[in-house]
Order: structure tokens, then C-alpha cells, then sequence
């Protein structure tokens, strides 16, 4: 069964697909590699195979280094999320692409290496000495809802086997097709405030380095 978030991180990839020299943080083997052909991948896990074994919180590169770098599902995952910025900051060249997945509301994963999530406030604060180009939402309330079910049947053993399994498909697909019944989205209980983003399951943020 293929998970509902994975064609959405790849078509933001998509988006910013480049030839020029990357540094791809938390991938190995073949990831990413039709994307962005000419990239470095470095993972702190050896097991997956990564160019360099190296840490993201003390990168192993000179300054202004590469022209993009990638960091896709990887930022909840370290210890010191604003060093690392830092470190994608200093390792990539005046005017280069940063460009970034990450969980919002999510179960628990990768256990016990599994450490924070953000809004798309919080982004914009970690982010704001760069240029942000764009924040996107993985999916929209009723998506999320979707997402979480399916992780619960990944995640789990439940009673009733298969049969409670396939129920719960069979409710991830129907919360999938309500997103038409969204109208207008509140940042708070009084709806004070509009918001483009009230739930989603991840954020995709792309900004640059400023020249």
C-alpha cells in the first residue's frame, strides 16, 4: 500500500529539480538522485549507503560550497534543527535554493530518533534571514486525517485484524475525497483570523540564500 504523503513530497521536488550542485542531507542510494543528478547525499547512517557519513549539525564542507541543497524528511529528526540551519547557510552559495520537507502533525516515527514538529509559523521564524519562496502544505485537514489512519494501520496491531485494517482504508479514502466541503480556515477557535493553513500533515518550504 502506498502512502498517501510520498507523492506529494516528490511533486514539490519536482518543483525545484536542478542540475546544479547539490547537497542532499539524510538521503542515500538512488533518492532523489533523477531530481537533482549532480548532488553529494550525506546521512549520518551508514546503512543507507550515503556518499558521505557526516552530520547535519557540523557539515563536512567549506563555506558557499553548492548552489542547492535538499533536506527532505530529515528536520524532524535532529537533535538542534536551527544549527543545522546554520550549517545549510553557510554551506550554500549567495543566491542558492534551499529546499525543505518536514512533519507538522504526525505520529511518531522512526523511533527514538523522532524529535519536533512545526507549524508554518515556526518555519518562518527558523527561516527568517532567508528569502522564502513558498510554504506548502502537504495536505489540508481532511487529507491529514487521512494520512494519520493510514499510519494507524501501518503502526499497529488492532483487533479485528485485516477486517479492522480495511475499514480503516476504507475511512482514509472517503476523508480524502471531503476537501470540496472547505471553505474558509480559522487560526483560532473565535476565527479571528484567516489562515492558508489550519492542519496539514507536513510542510514543504523553499527559500534561498540572498545574494
Amino acid at each position: 500500500m502506498r502512502k498517501f504523503t510520498r507523492g506529494h513530497i516528490t511533486d514539490f521536488l519536482k518543483k525545484y529539480a536542478s542540475d546544479a550542485s547539490t547537497l542532499d542531507i539524510g538521503a542515500g542510494g538512488n533518492d532523489h538522485k533523477e531530481l537533482f543528478p549532480n548532488r553529494v547525499t550525506l546521512d549520518i547512517d551508514p546503512a543507507r549507503n550515503p556518499d558521505i557519513v557526516g552530520d547535519a549539525h557540523a557539515l563536512p564542507f567549506g563555506a558557499a560550497h553548492f548552489e542547492v541543497v535538499v533536506c527532505s524528511e530529515v528536520f524532524e529528526h535532529l537533535q538542534n534543527p536551527p544549527q543545522a540551519v546554520g550549517e545549510m547557510w553557510r554551506v550554500l552559495k549567495p543566491g542558492g535554493l534551499l529546499v525543505l520537507t518536514t512533519r507538522f502533525i504526525f505520529p511518531v516515527h522512526d523511533a527514538p530518533g523522532d524529535y519536533w514538529r512545526f507549524t508554518p509559523y515556526g518555519l518562518r521564524l527558523l527561516f527568517s534571514q532567508w528569502e522564502i519562496l513558498e510554504i506548502e502544505a502537504e495536505a489540508d485537514p481532511f487529507g491529514t486525517i487521512a494520512v494519520l489512519l493510514q499510519r494507524i494501520m501501518f503502526q499497529t496491531t488492532l483487533r479485528g485484524g485485516k477486517a479492522t485494517k480495511a475499514l480503516l482504508y476504507v475511512l482514509a479514502l472517503f476523508f480524502n475525497t471531503l476537501s470540496p466541503l472547505l471553505k474558509v480556515q480559522y487560526g483560532d477557535i473565535k476565527r479571528g483570523s484567516k489562515v492558508d493553513i489550519l492542519l496539514t500533515s507536513g510542510l514543504f518550504i523553499a527559500c534561498r540564500k540572498p545574494l
